[in-house]
């Protein structure tokens, strides 16, 4: 059965579709932690993703699936065994992701310097 968003969300351009697809506070963590780890089960998933609750995890996690950038394997053992990783699709959006967190870093501080360090605070 295929996850269905109770609401679909209306996209206008192809951005607001790629900011829904990996934006949001969870879905680039869960990439990324995916992509260090290979493969993970939902437990070590959710251990490497502190202060997540176990109903944002698993909702964040079918999304993931529904778009194609998450792929969930479950295995016919007894205890039942379920892994995911990250598609080809998914490993596609890491060089987007490693520039956003480029531009934040470099724009960060530039903030900080801006609004809210006291004149003669220095940050290197």
């Amino acid at each position: 059965m295929k996850y269905k968003r109770k609401l679909e969300k209306e996209i206008r351009c192809p951005l607001e579709w790629g900011v829904e697809v990996f934006g949001g506070k969870w879905k680039s963590r869960i990439i990324c932690v995916l992509y260090s780890h290979k493969t993970l089960r939902y437990s070590q998933l959710r251990q490497e993703l502190t202060n997540i609750s176990d109903a944002v995890l698993a909702d964040m996690l079918k999304e993931l699936i529904s778009d194609g950038m998450v792929e969930r394997i479950q295995y016919n053992e007894i205890p039942p065994r379920v892994e995911y990783l990250l598609t080809e699709k998914g490993k596609s959006v890491l060089p987007i992701l490693q520039s956003i967190c480029d531009w934040s870093k470099k724009n960060l501080l530039i903030n900080l310097k801006e609004n809210y360090l006291p004149a003669k605070a220095v940050i290197s």
